[in-house]
């Protein structure tokens, strides 16, 4: 299990050394890099942020479900007459013996160009054919070949053939900040006294209960849609109880249809007007965070940027809620955190009945899940679904008509986090594959896929260390703590991928229950980093346990986890003091706020 991680990873503005920007600094003004999420006209390809930390940028992703998308055009502009190189950054997203599922073609000028692309495993700069281009404004275009998931990050063009664009991602960031001669400075600095990042029903109930104490409040969401695996691009409905704060929660959660179902669109509408209501809330959508800085052990600001320009902000505040699910916050300003299980007798969390299942003798990486959601519909006429060799290894005979929380993968060699693109493709392949078996029976022939998720909806991954860590035995005792912030009585729910137990596929899970006989309580004490003073953590990221985290992980004690740390922040600013100085000096007054006393 991995307590603390010294990796660094470098995001899309990390600064390399000043040898890495001297080797990369023969750019000819003839140059051109047009970064794809800044494209005029997306068409019908998308802009996926998820994995900026591991690839360096966002991306445009041909989310077809195998129907090729609408093209994406811009323009650019060529300073000079000439040949030029075309060189595209892009991936294969699943190599093997078969054609690369993700392939599309560029068009310049309405000519399109002989390379195909995203037929080379891994990220990388594909090269394509030389174009000659005259002096002035031409059209590009992606031309998408396949639905399947094809992706473009980048294209550049220049008449120097010794050129070969960086892959390293350290170098390929201060490559491409030289190629577009941007400053290493940010753009705007903003000032607040909260800053929440996550922008899911736990940090938009921390803004609303900030707002409500009159706290100037900055919300940075790394989507342009908030409620995170209750938006419209995840589809999970909120369970779990309101607690004492459903005045507040009421405004962001969802209604309870089925998971998957469009009726997602509605209760997106809902929260967007909620938080756009609340006058002192300023919202940064579609931002991700790349940077922390520090004025000693505190946080001072977070730097972020535009995941469709090359805006970048740096956002100060007094003091900051991480409810990014991830810990990005906690983990880039070095707070203590864990993933994975803890052992058995660490906690006295064994539990005979699943025994391995439940606790291992030894800590481990095992977490619960991501899940990608899918939905099919009958139509009126027979459709046809094309062929998915790329598939088979996963899906194998596997069909169901429609998903549900189950189709979940983990696995202990894939990090939620590191890994989360490998996740979010394998579970592509699960969806299509599935669904192509499902097409060959003839009494589905109308069946066609309507909605595919293209952003995973995750249970697991760091947890942020308090100055206490929530356990079974929390959970199982009822314990009612002097600083309880939160209620809720669901059974803990943990799960486990099937196949460990002989199921034919890997991407369907179990879930464990312990049943429980009345509520119990997170206290104050896990919401807040016992090492980075003005830090506190909302929703799946709380201070607790592998198993501790099984009950109170569902999106409404999610949801009072950010009232509390809301109502906190507020607190922290009234009395000048820490939120260890609320949990040791102005607890009862918290309580009274949340309608705890």
């Amino acid at each position: 299990m991995q307590r603390r991680n010294f990796l660094k990873l470098f995001g899309a503005t990390s600064l390399a050394p000043a040898s890495v920007l001297a080797a990369n600094s023969s750019r000819h003004p003839d140059d051109i890099l047009v970064d794809a999420v800044s494209f005029e006209n997306k068409g019908g390809w998308l802009v996926d942020p998820q994995f900026i930390e591991q690839m360096g940028s966002p991306y445009l992703l041909a989310h077809g479900m195998g129907q090729p998308v609408d093209n994406a055009n811009t323009t650019i502009t060529a300073k000079s007459d000439g040949n030029y190189n075309l060189w595209v950054r892009t991936k294969n997203w699943c190599p093997g013996s078969w054609e690369a599922p993700g392939r599309f073609q560029i068009k310049i000028n309405g000519k399109l160009q002989s390379t195909v692309f995203g037929t080379e495993a891994g990220w990388t700069w594909q090269k394509g054919a030389v174009v000659a281009l005259k002096k002035g404004t031409h059209t590009l275009e992606l031309v998408d070949l396949t639905g399947f998931e094809g992706r473009c990050d980048a294209i550049y063009l220049t008449k120097d053939t010794s050129i070969q664009p960086p892959n390293d991602i350290k170098q390929l960031a201060v490559w491409r900040q030289h190629q577009h001669g941007l400053s290493s400075d940010v753009d705007n600095t903003h000032d607040f006294d909260l800053v929440i990042v996550g922008g899911g029903i736990a940090g938009c109930g921390a803004a609303l209960a900030a707002d409500e104490l009159g706290l100037k409040v900055a919300l940075i969401q790394n989507r342009p849609v908030l409620g995170g695996n209750a938006s419209k691009e995840i589809r999970v409905h909120t369970i779990g109880i309101h607690g004492k704060v459903a005045r507040l929660l009421k405004k962001i959660d969802t209604k309870r249809w089925h998971n998957n179902s469009p009726d997602a669109i509605k209760d997106d509408a809902k929260r967007h007007a909620s938080l756009e209501a609340a006058k002192n809330v300023t919202l940064f959508m579609d931002y991700s965070v790349t940077d922390v800085a520090k004025d000693g052990k505190s946080i001072s600001s977070v730097t972020a940027r535009s995941n469709t320009s090359h805006q970048r902000i740096r956002v100060k505040g007094r003091q900051f809620i991480d409810s990014s699910g991830d810990g990005i916050v906690g983990f880039k300003a070095g707070a203590s955190f864990r993933y994975g299980r803890e052992s058995k007798d660490e906690f006295n969390e064994g539990w005979d009945k699943f025994g391995d299942l439940w606790s291992p003798e030894k800590e481990d990486n095992r977490v619960m899940g991501t899940t990608v959601m899918w939905r099919s519909t009958k139509g009126k006429k027979a459709s046809k679904f094309p062929a998915t060799p790329w598939a088979k290894d996963v899906a194998k005979t596997y069909a169901e008509k429609k998903s549900e929380w189950y189709w979940e993968y983990s696995d202990n060699d894939k990090h939620q986090i590191h890994d989360a693109e490998a996740i979010r493709d394998h579970m592509f392949r699960a969806v299509y594959g599935n669904f192509s078996n499902v097409k060959k029976n003839p009494a589905n022939a109308q069946l066609a896929l309507e909605w595919v998720a293209f952003i995973g909806g995750k249970r697991e991954s760091r947890r942020i260390m308090g100055d206490h860590i929530y356990t079974m035995k929390d959970v199982t005792s009822l314990t009612n703590f002097p600083d309880t912030v939160a209620m809720e009585k669901r059974d803990i729910d943990m799960h486990y991928q099937k196949s460990l137990k002989g199921f034919i596929v890997d991407f369907i899970s179990k879930a464990l229950f312990m049943k429980l006989k009345g509520h119990y309580y997170i206290p104050f004490r896990s919401l807040y980093s016992k090492d980075i003073p003005n830090l506190m953590m909302a929703g799946r990221c709380f201070s607790c346990s592998h198993i501790g985290l099984g009950g109170p992980r569902v999106m409404l004690t999610c949801g009072q986890m950010g009232v509390a740390t809301g109502y906190a922040a507020a607190l922290c600013k009234k009395h000048n003091t820490s939120p260890r100085g609320i949990a040791k000096n102005h607890i009862k007054e918290l309580r009274q706020l949340i309608g705890f006393e």
